[in-house]
């Protein structure tokens, strides 16, 4: 028995080690082939490979076409999966391949039909360039058979990958629609269900649309609000909800960004210099992939193409970056790009020109180890259907800019190809994205703003859909007008100024308000930032003369506390005036020492955040209780951005008719706050040795790295390293949200250019470009813009040539 048990034992540790091994080589199977020559259809000529130690890649390339079939190729071995992902999300498929966990997630997607409605446009979406797009195609679908294995994940999830189609890569450019746009329009929403139960003085309060911390590239900062008397509004006297939970803020990343620009007029030499950092939610691999392009091209200045910066794997197109005469970068614009119409759906029987007309599409959503789903999207010529009528209110269908032919095309590719300020101007006339605040330098020391993208065109259309922004008609009373009355709005590239050579020098945005008047009304306001963060960037453009690239790196990896300065100031008088015991003195006790930063060791830091976010709520909570109650669960807290500037005067004068009725008073009410932040942080020790990197630590992980073990799961993700810096200044950084690039560059000057990248360049753990350039990232050491040397060369050739 123990000969037979000893051979057992062996045979069972021999058939894991083969399983092992078994894994071991598919895993390697998936890997990105780096090095040697390999045939390629459809090249007119061999393609160079170049990848630096970061995994940078450089494709030289005979033209424009074989350039993006070799980016095709490269994107598909280093990033199938994240690809996959994005196309699969907009077009509401992931079901498909996680199972019944996506459903929901998918019914909310196919709402919006984005795959059927790519493929009735894909000619708008790709203009002159389908050459180019079916070559991208071609080359993503030959890189993926190069492999050895299918991609890693699909192993793990137990798929197959679908083909690569010229509309995946529209799929893959709306998937920024719905990253960078409310989709939902859900602030709209709340706000509308808020003003139909509270005063007009209330409800304009809660809107309030600037703060004194308001810094725009047009006007001036709107400074905080005027309170309203008890003769307007006084809560003491309004409905409180009967449950005594209120509800809290929610304390998230918003994603945005940070761009500026400074003229030639403020550099030694002459050169203009952009600076930009697009904040998205983070993972491993990054979002973005680094690449340089160099090819022949007879529109491009000289007749040759040497672009580099940032690719979206999906697209073939640098996103941001530098061409040597122009160099951009964009920030989240939050123009209002979606409305609600109240609409009647006719019904058998009802006379035409008193309901409106529908159409049904069936979605059929196939699930992973499931029954594939079905659901009824019902349409209208104002969009669908997204909430059904219910007892007293009409039925609400959601017209958005990304429903609208020619909401996305493929012009980005143009800035490439473009030669000065004008002329990328023209580009952008012609490009369709999500609203993003473009900035632009040339080479001549020139700088640029304006809105990139489409907008609501509404002037001359319907009348009748629920505004829910202060100064609009009574949304309250919105019924569905007779649809031959009314026409709804359309889409625009021309509703934007466009802000060159400003008198001092300097371009800044940071998804801010940045307009003022009636282009701003023609924009719209779809929930700008809190004007702090673009105000610290403004100050700081403003406190020299004299600038390079690492005085705007400088800029970028400021994590100045300003903002909540006061805040820390409040906490320490508001102690002084209470009890030995009190948690208000507790907080400031143990943040009595203010760093000033939202530095990784700064304890003051984290408690006077997170004061001020309970703070916020509670006031939130007050201001919005009579809707509260008369809503119950149908109650959404819209997002708020510019409440500070209500709190803050609020706080200032601290006037009984606007206080919370759950407090007696305004210093009860600092103190509950103060007890919330104290319990919270109780069990994690002393309060004192709270520090902000504890709570700010990386959690960059990989999209499938909860489907692992535990201690697999680290293999996943990025080190889970303390962060400095936060929301409300420069240095934006979260535990999976942040700066998912920073480039400051000179177009013409690319080699003294800096750039950083989370998550590194490859979606394998085993690459050695896992990862790669993270660290710089984390700790903000300047890395070139450029690619260094080559490290690896592959060589794609025409698949009917010999290789050498």
């Amino acid at each position: 028995m123990l000969k037979w048990t000893r051979r057992i034992a062996l045979l069972l540790l021999a058939l894991v080690v083969v399983a092992l091994l078994v894994v071991w080589w598919l895993m390697r199977g998936s890997l990105a082939r780096l090095e040697g020559e390999s045939g390629l259809a459809g090249l007119s000529a061999p393609v160079s490979i170049q990848r630096d130690a970061l995994g940078v890649v450089t494709i030289d390339a005979a033209s424009e076409a074989d350039a993006t079939r070799a980016l095709g190729y490269v994107h598909a071995q280093e990033r199938y999966f994240e690809m996959d992902l994005m196309r699969r999300s907009s077009a509401g498929e992931l079901s498909e391949l996680f199972g019944p966990i996506a459903v929901n997630m998918d019914k909310e997607r196919r709402t919006h039909r984005i795959r059927a409605r790519v493929s009735a446009h894909l000619g708008e979406f790709a203009g002159d360039r389908m050459p180019q797009l079916e070559a991208y195609a071609a080359g993503v679908n030959a890189g993926l058979g190069d492999l050895r294995a299918r991609p890693w994940p699909y192993l793990l999830l137990r798929q197959s990958p679908r083909a690569w189609e010229v509309t995946d890569s529209a799929l893959a450019g709306y998937a920024m629609y719905f990253d960078l746009q409310d989709s939902g329009n859900l602030r709209e929403l709340g706000l509308w269900k808020i003003r139909q139960h509270v005063p007009p003085a209330l409800f304009d309060l809660l809107t309030h649309d600037g703060t004194e911390w308001d810094a725009p590239l047009y006007g001036q900062a709107r400074g905080n609000a005027a309170l309203p008397p008890a003769t307007g509004v006084d809560l003491r006297t309004l409905p409180m909800p009967k449950t005594d939970s209120h509800r809290r803020l929610a304390d998230k990343g918003t994603p945005g960004s940070n761009n500026w620009a400074v003229a030639g007029a403020l550099t030694a030499d002459g050169r203009a210099i952009v600076a930009d950092d697009m904040h998205l939610g983070l993972r491993a691999p990054n979002i973005w992939f680094r690449v340089r392009l160099r090819y022949p091209n007879p529109r491009a200045p000289g007749g040759r193409v040497d672009v580099s910066g940032f690719s979206l794997p999906g697209l073939p197109a640098i996103i941001v970056g530098s061409n040597g005469h122009v160099a951009w970068g964009f920030t989240n614009s939050y123009a209002d790009t979606a409305d609600w119409y109240p609409v009647k759906p006719c019904s058998k029987g009802d006379d035409p020109a008193t309901c409106d007309a529908t159409e049904h599409h069936a979605e059929t959503i196939r699930v992973a180890g499931a029954d594939a789903v079905t659901l009824d999207v019902v349409d209208t010529r104002y969009g669908p259907i997204v909430h059904p009528a219910t007892p007293g209110k009409p039925a609400l269908a959601l017209r958005w800019v990304a429903h609208q032919p020619g909401a996305l095309n493929f012009g980005l590719a143009d800035f490439a190809t473009a030669g000065d300020l004008p002329s990328v101007l023209s580009v952008a006339q012609r490009t369709a994205t999500p609203a993003q605040n473009l900035v632009i330098a040339d080479h001549k020391g020139r700088v640029a703003w304006r809105i990139l993208g489409p907008l609501a065109s509404r002037a001359g259309a319907c009348t009748h859909s629920l505004e829910f922004t202060r100064g609009s008609a009574d949304a309250s009373a919105a019924t569905p007008a007779p649809p031959s009355r009314c026409s709804p709005w359309l889409i625009s590239s021309q509703l934007t100024p466009v802000l060159t050579s400003p008198p001092n020098h300097r371009l800044w945005t940071a998804n801010a308000r940045v307009l003022e008047g009636d282009a701003l009304a023609r924009v719209g306001d779809g929930g700008y930032a809190l004007g702090a963060r673009a105000r610290q960037i403004r100050d700081g453009l403003l406190a020299k003369e004299r600038f390079t690239e690492k005085d705007l790196l400088a800029i970028q990896l400021d994590d100045r506390a300003v903002f909540l300065q006061r805040w820390w100031q409040l906490l320490q008088d508001e102690a002084g005036r209470s009890p030995a015991d009190s948690s208000v003195k507790a907080l400031a006790d143990a943040g009595r020492a203010w760093e000033g930063v939202a530095s990784v060791d700064s304890v003051s830091y984290r408690l006077v955040r997170a004061w001020r976010l309970a703070v916020h709520a509670r006031i939130a909570d007050g201001l919005t209780a009579p809707a509260q109650a008369a809503l119950g669960n149908d109650f959404i807290m819209p997002d708020l951005p510019q409440l500070e500037g209500v709190v803050w005067p609020l706080l200032e004068q601290r006037p009984p008719h606007l206080l919370s009725r759950r407090y007696r008073t305004w210093d009860a009410l600092l103190e509950d706050a103060a007890k919330e932040v104290r319990d919270d942080l109780a069990d994690q020790g002393p309060l004192a040795q709270r520090r902000w990197g504890e709570r700010n630590t990386a959690k960059i992980c990989h999209p499938l790295a909860n489907a692992l073990p535990a201690f697999l799961k680290p293999r996943l993700c990025m080190p889970g390293e303390p962060l400095a810096g936060d929301g409300a200044m420069p240095r934006v950084q979260g535990p999976s949200f942040g700066a998912s690039e920073r480039m400051v560059v000179s177009p013409g000057h690319e080699a003294d250019g800096i750039i950083h990248m989370p998550g590194g360049q490859s979606g394998h753990p085993m690459s050695p470009f896992w990862g790669a350039g993270h660290d710089d990232w984390v700790h903000g050491r300047p890395t070139p813009f450029l690619p260094g040397d080559a490290a690896h060369t592959l060589t794609l050739r025409p698949a009917n040539a010999q290789p050498r």
